[in-house]
Protein backbone atom coordinates (compact mmCIF):
# COMPACT_ATOMS: atom_id res chain seq x y z
CA UNK A 1 0.00 0.00 0.00
CA UNK A 2 1.44 3.40 -0.94
CA UNK A 3 1.70 6.30 1.46
CA UNK A 4 -1.42 8.16 0.32
CA UNK A 5 -3.59 5.03 0.32
CA UNK A 6 -2.33 4.17 3.79
CA UNK A 7 -3.13 7.63 5.08
CA UNK A 8 -6.60 7.61 3.53
CA UNK A 9 -7.38 4.20 5.02
CA UNK A 10 -6.06 5.19 8.45
CA UNK A 11 -7.88 8.51 8.55
CA UNK A 12 -11.21 7.04 7.44
CA UNK A 13 -10.92 4.26 9.99
CA UNK A 14 -10.24 6.73 12.79
CA UNK A 15 -12.76 9.36 11.65
CA UNK A 16 -14.32 11.15 14.58
CA UNK A 17 -11.66 10.30 17.14
CA UNK A 18 -7.95 10.94 17.51
CA UNK A 19 -5.76 8.00 16.62
CA UNK A 20 -3.85 6.18 19.31
CA UNK A 21 -0.14 6.76 19.66
CA UNK A 22 0.41 3.33 18.11
CA UNK A 23 -1.72 4.12 15.05
CA UNK A 24 -0.05 7.48 14.66
CA UNK A 25 3.36 5.86 14.91
CA UNK A 26 2.31 3.57 12.06
CA UNK A 27 1.54 6.62 9.92
CA UNK A 28 5.06 7.92 10.44
CA UNK A 29 6.55 4.50 9.79
CA UNK A 30 4.76 4.44 6.43
CA UNK A 31 6.71 7.51 5.29
CA UNK A 32 10.11 6.53 6.65
CA UNK A 33 11.57 6.69 3.14
CA UNK A 34 10.29 10.22 2.51
CA UNK A 35 12.58 13.16 3.23
CA UNK A 36 11.42 15.86 5.67
CA UNK A 37 11.36 18.30 2.75
CA UNK A 38 9.06 16.01 0.77
CA UNK A 39 6.59 15.82 3.63
CA UNK A 40 6.78 19.44 4.72
CA UNK A 41 4.13 20.67 2.30
CA UNK A 42 1.96 17.55 2.27
CA UNK A 43 -1.20 18.66 4.07
CA UNK A 44 -2.77 15.21 3.64
CA UNK A 45 0.05 13.72 5.67
CA UNK A 46 -0.10 16.36 8.41
CA UNK A 47 -3.86 15.87 8.70
CA UNK A 48 -3.05 12.83 10.82
CA UNK A 49 -1.33 15.15 13.33
CA UNK A 50 -4.06 17.81 13.08
CA UNK A 51 -6.62 15.27 14.20
CA UNK A 52 -4.73 14.80 17.47
CA UNK A 53 -5.88 18.27 18.55
CA UNK A 54 -9.24 19.66 19.57
CA UNK A 55 -9.24 22.89 17.59
CA UNK A 56 -11.84 25.56 18.27
CA UNK A 57 -13.90 26.16 15.13
CA UNK A 58 -14.40 29.84 16.04
CA UNK A 59 -11.18 31.03 14.40
CA UNK A 60 -7.95 30.01 12.70
CA UNK A 61 -5.36 29.93 15.47
CA UNK A 62 -2.11 31.57 14.36
CA UNK A 63 -0.97 32.28 17.93
CA UNK A 64 0.46 28.91 18.90
CA UNK A 65 3.68 30.39 20.27
CA UNK A 66 2.42 31.51 23.67
CA UNK A 67 1.05 28.10 24.63
CA UNK A 68 1.39 25.28 22.13
CA UNK A 69 -1.45 23.30 23.61
CA UNK A 70 -1.32 19.57 24.19
CA UNK A 71 -2.51 17.04 21.57
CA UNK A 72 -5.13 14.60 22.79
CA UNK A 73 -2.87 11.53 23.25
CA UNK A 74 -0.57 13.59 25.49
CA UNK A 75 -3.51 15.17 27.28
CA UNK A 76 -4.82 11.70 28.14
CA UNK A 77 -1.41 10.70 29.49
CA UNK A 78 -1.26 13.92 31.51
CA UNK A 79 -4.68 13.26 33.03
CA UNK A 80 -3.65 9.67 33.81
CA UNK A 81 -0.54 10.94 35.62
CA UNK A 82 -2.65 13.39 37.63
CA UNK A 83 -5.01 10.57 38.63
CA UNK A 84 -2.16 8.27 39.62
CA UNK A 85 -0.32 10.87 41.69
CA UNK A 86 -3.58 11.81 43.35
CA UNK A 87 -4.38 8.14 43.99
CA UNK A 88 -1.03 7.49 45.67
CA UNK A 89 -0.80 10.86 47.40
CA UNK A 90 1.99 11.18 49.93
CA UNK A 91 3.18 7.66 49.16
CA UNK A 92 4.06 8.71 45.62
CA UNK A 93 5.62 12.01 46.68
CA UNK A 94 7.83 10.38 49.32
CA UNK A 95 8.76 7.20 47.45
CA UNK A 96 8.71 7.94 43.72
CA UNK A 97 8.55 11.64 42.89
CA UNK A 98 12.24 12.45 43.29
CA UNK A 99 13.52 9.41 41.41
CA UNK A 100 11.02 9.84 38.59
CA UNK A 101 11.97 13.48 38.20
CA UNK A 102 15.61 12.46 37.90
CA UNK A 103 14.68 10.08 35.08
CA UNK A 104 12.73 12.77 33.24
CA UNK A 105 15.57 15.23 33.73
CA UNK A 106 18.02 12.76 32.23
CA UNK A 107 15.72 12.26 29.25
CA UNK A 108 15.41 16.02 28.80
CA UNK A 109 19.18 16.42 29.03
CA UNK A 110 19.60 13.84 26.27
CA UNK A 111 17.13 15.78 24.11
CA UNK A 112 19.18 19.00 24.35
CA UNK A 113 22.53 17.24 24.26
CA UNK A 114 24.00 17.99 27.68
CA UNK A 115 24.68 16.34 31.01
CA UNK A 116 21.78 15.72 33.38
CA UNK A 117 23.91 17.39 36.05
CA UNK A 118 23.56 20.68 34.17
CA UNK A 119 19.79 20.57 33.67
CA UNK A 120 16.88 21.38 35.97
CA UNK A 121 13.15 21.26 35.33
CA UNK A 122 11.55 24.61 36.12
CA UNK A 123 8.12 26.12 35.52
CA UNK A 124 9.01 28.36 32.56
CA UNK A 125 11.73 30.48 30.94
CA UNK A 126 11.12 33.44 33.22
CA UNK A 127 11.77 31.36 36.32
CA UNK A 128 14.84 29.77 34.74
CA UNK A 129 16.48 33.05 33.78
CA UNK A 130 15.45 34.82 36.98
CA UNK A 131 17.30 32.13 38.93
CA UNK A 132 20.43 33.17 37.05
CA UNK A 133 19.98 36.94 36.90
CA UNK A 134 18.84 37.33 40.52
CA UNK A 135 21.33 34.76 41.77
CA UNK A 136 24.56 36.29 40.53
CA UNK A 137 27.00 38.12 42.80
CA UNK A 138 26.44 41.60 41.46
CA UNK A 139 28.43 44.66 42.49
CA UNK A 140 27.70 48.33 41.92
CA UNK A 141 29.06 49.41 38.56
CA UNK A 142 28.82 45.98 36.93
CA UNK A 143 27.35 46.18 33.44
CA UNK A 144 24.95 44.00 31.45
CA UNK A 145 23.87 44.11 27.83
CA UNK A 146 20.40 43.27 26.54
CA UNK A 147 18.34 44.07 23.44
CA UNK A 148 15.11 46.01 23.41
CA UNK A 149 13.62 43.05 21.54
CA UNK A 150 14.22 40.69 24.49
CA UNK A 151 11.29 39.36 26.49
CA UNK A 152 9.74 42.01 28.74
CA UNK A 153 9.75 40.21 32.09
CA UNK A 154 13.41 39.19 31.70
CA UNK A 155 14.34 42.79 30.96
CA UNK A 156 12.40 43.79 34.06
CA UNK A 157 14.51 41.42 36.16
CA UNK A 158 17.67 43.16 34.94
CA UNK A 159 16.10 46.51 35.78
CA UNK A 160 15.33 45.12 39.24
CA UNK A 161 18.96 44.02 39.57
CA UNK A 162 20.02 47.50 38.51
CA UNK A 163 17.85 49.17 41.13
CA UNK A 164 18.94 46.78 43.85
CA UNK A 165 22.68 46.51 43.23
CA UNK A 166 23.62 49.51 41.13
CA UNK A 167 24.21 47.46 37.97
CA UNK A 168 24.29 49.42 34.70
CA UNK A 169 22.12 47.98 31.91
CA UNK A 170 23.03 48.76 28.33
CA UNK A 171 20.31 48.25 25.72
CA UNK A 172 21.00 47.59 22.05
CA UNK A 173 18.51 47.11 19.21
CA UNK A 174 18.68 44.09 16.91
CA UNK A 175 17.84 44.97 13.28
CA UNK A 176 14.86 43.11 11.84
CA UNK A 177 16.81 42.41 8.64
CA UNK A 178 20.52 42.07 9.45
CA UNK A 179 22.99 41.97 6.59
CA UNK A 180 25.12 39.27 8.26
CA UNK A 181 25.90 37.45 11.50
CA UNK A 182 28.80 39.82 11.97
CA UNK A 183 26.46 42.80 12.09
CA UNK A 184 24.65 41.26 15.05
CA UNK A 185 27.82 40.11 16.82
CA UNK A 186 29.33 43.56 16.44
CA UNK A 187 26.22 45.10 17.95
CA UNK A 188 26.92 43.29 21.23
CA UNK A 189 30.72 43.52 20.97
CA UNK A 190 30.63 47.30 20.61
CA UNK A 191 28.63 47.61 23.85
CA UNK A 192 31.18 45.69 25.95
CA UNK A 193 33.42 47.57 28.38
CA UNK A 194 35.83 46.34 31.08
CA UNK A 195 32.85 46.45 33.51
CA UNK A 196 30.60 44.17 31.43
CA UNK A 197 29.73 40.95 33.29
CA UNK A 198 26.90 39.39 31.30
CA UNK A 199 25.01 39.52 28.00
CA UNK A 200 21.35 38.53 27.87
CA UNK A 201 20.46 37.40 24.36
CA UNK A 202 17.48 35.69 22.73
CA UNK A 203 18.12 32.48 20.83
CA UNK A 204 15.01 33.29 18.81
CA UNK A 205 13.43 36.72 19.26
CA UNK A 206 9.91 36.05 20.45
CA UNK A 207 8.27 39.01 18.70
CA UNK A 208 9.76 38.47 15.23
CA UNK A 209 11.01 34.88 15.09
CA UNK A 210 14.54 35.93 14.14
CA UNK A 211 17.14 33.32 15.13
CA UNK A 212 20.37 34.91 16.36
CA UNK A 213 23.93 33.57 15.85
CA UNK A 214 24.32 32.49 19.47
CA UNK A 215 27.56 30.54 19.10
CA UNK A 216 29.31 33.50 17.49
CA UNK A 217 28.02 35.86 20.17
CA UNK A 218 29.15 33.50 22.94
CA UNK A 219 32.61 32.99 21.45
CA UNK A 220 33.06 36.74 21.11
CA UNK A 221 31.83 37.40 24.64
CA UNK A 222 33.97 34.71 26.24
CA UNK A 223 37.06 36.04 24.49
CA UNK A 224 36.39 39.26 26.41
CA UNK A 225 35.64 37.56 29.73
CA UNK A 226 31.86 38.11 29.53
CA UNK A 227 29.20 35.50 30.36
CA UNK A 228 26.16 34.87 28.16
CA UNK A 229 22.65 34.04 29.35
CA UNK A 230 20.38 32.79 26.55
CA UNK A 231 16.60 33.11 26.42
CA UNK A 232 15.54 30.04 24.45
CA UNK A 233 11.82 30.17 25.27
CA UNK A 234 10.81 29.35 21.69
CA UNK A 235 13.74 27.20 20.61
CA UNK A 236 13.48 23.69 22.10
CA UNK A 237 11.51 21.32 19.81
CA UNK A 238 11.11 24.16 17.31
CA UNK A 239 14.40 23.78 15.45
CA UNK A 240 17.34 21.45 16.02
CA UNK A 241 20.36 22.32 18.14
CA UNK A 242 22.39 21.12 21.11
CA UNK A 243 22.89 23.48 24.03
CA UNK A 244 26.64 22.67 24.47
CA UNK A 245 27.20 23.59 20.81
CA UNK A 246 26.04 27.13 21.60
CA UNK A 247 28.87 27.56 24.14
CA UNK A 248 26.61 29.64 26.41
CA UNK A 249 26.87 29.79 30.20
CA UNK A 250 23.15 29.74 31.01
CA UNK A 251 20.05 28.75 29.02
CA UNK A 252 16.34 28.87 29.81
CA UNK A 253 13.35 27.56 27.87
CA UNK A 254 9.62 26.89 28.16
CA UNK A 255 8.58 23.34 27.36
CA UNK A 256 4.88 24.23 27.13
CA UNK A 257 5.61 25.94 23.83
CA UNK A 258 7.05 23.84 21.01
CA UNK A 259 7.55 20.61 22.97
CA UNK A 260 3.80 20.66 23.83
CA UNK A 261 4.36 19.80 27.48
CA UNK A 262 1.74 20.98 30.03
CA UNK A 263 1.72 24.55 31.28
CA UNK A 264 4.24 24.93 34.07
CA UNK A 265 7.11 23.05 32.42
CA UNK A 266 10.43 24.75 31.76
CA UNK A 267 14.15 24.06 31.54
CA UNK A 268 17.23 25.62 33.08
CA UNK A 269 20.76 24.87 31.89
CA UNK A 270 23.78 26.04 33.86
CA UNK A 271 27.30 25.20 32.75
CA UNK A 272 28.69 23.08 35.56
CA UNK A 273 31.56 25.37 36.51
CA UNK A 274 29.15 28.31 36.84
CA UNK A 275 26.88 26.76 39.48
CA UNK A 276 28.88 27.79 42.57
CA UNK A 277 28.61 31.43 41.46
CA UNK A 278 24.82 31.57 41.88
CA UNK A 279 22.74 32.19 45.00
CA UNK A 280 19.47 30.20 45.14
CA UNK A 281 16.21 32.13 44.97
CA UNK A 282 14.43 29.51 47.08
CA UNK A 283 16.58 27.60 49.54
CA UNK A 284 16.14 23.83 49.72
CA UNK A 285 17.98 20.89 51.24
CA UNK A 286 20.81 20.61 48.72
CA UNK A 287 23.96 22.34 50.00
CA UNK A 288 26.56 21.18 47.46
CA UNK A 289 27.42 24.32 45.42
CA UNK A 290 28.26 22.15 42.41
CA UNK A 291 24.78 20.66 42.11
CA UNK A 292 22.03 22.39 40.16
CA UNK A 293 19.38 21.30 42.66
CA UNK A 294 20.82 23.84 45.10
CA UNK A 295 19.64 26.70 42.89
CA UNK A 296 16.52 25.15 41.30
CA UNK A 297 14.52 24.13 44.38
CA UNK A 298 10.85 25.23 44.25
CA UNK A 299 9.27 23.13 46.99
CA UNK A 300 6.33 20.80 46.41
CA UNK A 301 5.15 21.07 42.81
CA UNK A 302 2.89 19.20 40.33
CA UNK A 303 4.69 15.89 39.71
CA UNK A 304 2.26 14.94 36.94
CA UNK A 305 3.67 17.77 34.86
CA UNK A 306 7.19 16.36 35.20
CA UNK A 307 6.00 12.92 34.11
CA UNK A 308 4.25 14.31 31.04
CA UNK A 309 7.46 15.98 29.87
CA UNK A 310 8.74 12.47 29.19
CA UNK A 311 5.63 11.67 27.11
CA UNK A 312 6.02 14.94 25.22
CA UNK A 313 9.59 14.02 24.31
CA UNK A 314 8.37 10.64 23.02
CA UNK A 315 5.72 12.40 20.93
CA UNK A 316 8.30 14.81 19.52
CA UNK A 317 10.63 11.94 18.59
CA UNK A 318 7.72 10.12 16.95
CA UNK A 319 7.05 13.12 14.71
CA UNK A 320 10.78 13.51 14.13
CA UNK A 321 12.87 16.60 14.79
CA UNK A 322 13.82 16.99 11.13
CA UNK A 323 10.22 16.58 9.94
CA UNK A 324 8.83 19.04 12.45
CA UNK A 325 11.43 21.72 11.70
CA UNK A 326 10.95 21.29 7.96
CA UNK A 327 7.16 21.61 8.34
CA UNK A 328 7.39 24.77 10.45
CA UNK A 329 9.87 26.37 8.06
CA UNK A 330 7.66 25.46 5.11
CA UNK A 331 4.55 26.98 6.66
CA UNK A 332 6.30 30.24 7.54
CA UNK A 333 7.85 30.60 4.11
CA UNK A 334 4.59 29.57 2.41
CA UNK A 335 2.72 32.63 3.62
CA UNK A 336 5.57 35.15 3.93
CA UNK A 337 6.70 34.53 0.34
CA UNK A 338 3.23 35.51 -0.86
CA UNK A 339 3.16 38.90 0.85
CA UNK A 340 6.80 39.97 1.20
CA UNK A 341 6.78 42.04 -2.00
CA UNK A 342 3.36 43.61 -1.42
CA UNK A 343 3.77 47.41 -1.25
CA UNK A 344 1.41 47.80 1.70
CA UNK A 345 2.67 44.88 3.78
CA UNK A 346 5.76 44.90 6.01
CA UNK A 347 7.57 41.73 7.07
CA UNK A 348 9.53 42.18 10.30
CA UNK A 349 11.26 38.79 9.95
CA UNK A 350 14.30 38.05 7.76
CA UNK A 351 13.69 36.31 4.43
CA UNK A 352 16.86 34.21 4.82
CA UNK A 353 15.59 30.75 5.92
CA UNK A 354 18.62 30.36 8.19
CA UNK A 355 17.44 33.31 10.27
CA UNK A 356 13.92 32.09 11.08
CA UNK A 357 11.85 28.95 11.40
CA UNK A 358 8.10 28.83 12.17
CA UNK A 359 7.55 32.31 13.65
CA UNK A 360 7.24 35.55 11.69
CA UNK A 361 5.82 39.04 12.19
CA UNK A 362 3.78 41.05 9.69
CA UNK A 363 2.37 44.57 9.65
CA UNK A 364 0.30 46.68 7.29
CA UNK A 365 1.39 50.23 6.57
CA UNK A 366 -0.90 52.72 8.29
CA UNK A 367 -2.73 50.19 10.46
CA UNK A 368 -1.70 50.01 14.13
CA UNK A 369 -0.89 46.44 15.22
CA UNK A 370 -3.74 46.35 17.75
CA UNK A 371 -6.21 47.36 15.03
CA UNK A 372 -4.73 44.81 12.64
CA UNK A 373 -5.12 42.00 15.18
CA UNK A 374 -8.67 43.10 15.94
CA UNK A 375 -9.69 43.26 12.29
CA UNK A 376 -8.09 39.91 11.48
CA UNK A 377 -10.17 38.35 14.24
CA UNK A 378 -13.44 40.20 13.77
CA UNK A 379 -13.51 40.38 9.98
CA UNK A 380 -11.62 37.22 9.02
CA UNK A 381 -11.80 34.97 12.10
CA UNK A 382 -8.02 34.71 12.36
CA UNK A 383 -6.43 34.90 15.82
CA UNK A 384 -3.01 36.56 16.19
CA UNK A 385 -1.22 38.75 18.74
CA UNK A 386 -0.28 42.40 18.24
CA UNK A 387 3.31 43.58 18.79
CA UNK A 388 3.92 47.33 18.88
CA UNK A 389 7.34 48.38 20.13
CA UNK A 390 11.10 47.74 19.99
CA UNK A 391 11.12 48.61 16.27
CA UNK A 392 8.54 45.88 15.61
CA UNK A 393 5.05 46.92 14.53
CA UNK A 394 2.80 44.10 13.41
CA UNK A 395 1.23 40.81 14.42
CA UNK A 396 3.23 37.78 15.44
CA UNK A 397 2.22 34.74 13.42
CA UNK A 398 2.93 31.30 14.87
CA UNK A 399 1.36 28.39 13.01
CA UNK A 400 1.75 24.84 14.27
CA UNK A 401 2.49 21.67 12.32
CA UNK A 402 -1.25 21.06 12.02
CA UNK A 403 -1.92 24.43 10.36
CA UNK A 404 -3.01 23.89 6.75
CA UNK A 405 -2.02 25.79 3.65
CA UNK A 406 -5.72 26.52 3.05
CA UNK A 407 -5.80 28.35 6.38
CA UNK A 408 -2.68 30.28 5.41
CA UNK A 409 -4.25 31.09 2.04
CA UNK A 410 -7.15 32.68 3.94
CA UNK A 411 -4.64 34.62 6.05
CA UNK A 412 -2.73 35.85 3.00
CA UNK A 413 -5.99 36.90 1.32
CA UNK A 414 -7.00 38.76 4.49
CA UNK A 415 -3.69 40.62 4.63
CA UNK A 416 -3.91 41.65 1.00
CA UNK A 417 -7.53 42.72 1.39
CA UNK A 418 -6.75 44.80 4.48
CA UNK A 419 -3.66 46.32 2.88
CA UNK A 420 -5.55 47.09 -0.32
CA UNK A 421 -8.55 48.59 1.38
CA UNK A 422 -6.34 50.74 3.58
CA UNK A 423 -4.36 52.05 0.62
CA UNK A 424 -7.65 52.88 -1.12
CA UNK A 425 -9.01 54.54 2.02
CA UNK A 426 -6.01 56.80 2.69
CA UNK A 427 -5.57 57.57 -1.00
Amino acid sequence: MNKRSFLKSTLLTGMGAAMSMEALAAVFKSVADHSPEQLAGDDAFWLAIRRQYLLKPDYINLENGYYNFIPQPLLEKYIAHIREVNYQGAWYMRNHAVENKKKVTAKLAELVGCSAEEIAITRNTTESLDIVLAGKHWQAGDETIMAEQDYGSIMEMLRHVSARYGVVNKVVSVPNHPASDEEIVSLYADAITPRTKLILVSHIINITGQILPIRKICDMAHARGVEVCVDGAHAIAHFQFRIPDLNCDYYGSSLHKWLSAPLGAGLLYVKKEKMPDLWPLIVGWEKDPNKILRISHTGTHPSATDLTISDSIDYYHMIGAERKEARLRYLQQYWTSRVRQHPGIVLNTPADPRRACGIANVGIKGIPPSDLAKRLLEEHRIYTVAIDGANVHGCRITPNVFTTTKELDRFVAALKQLAGSHIHYIG
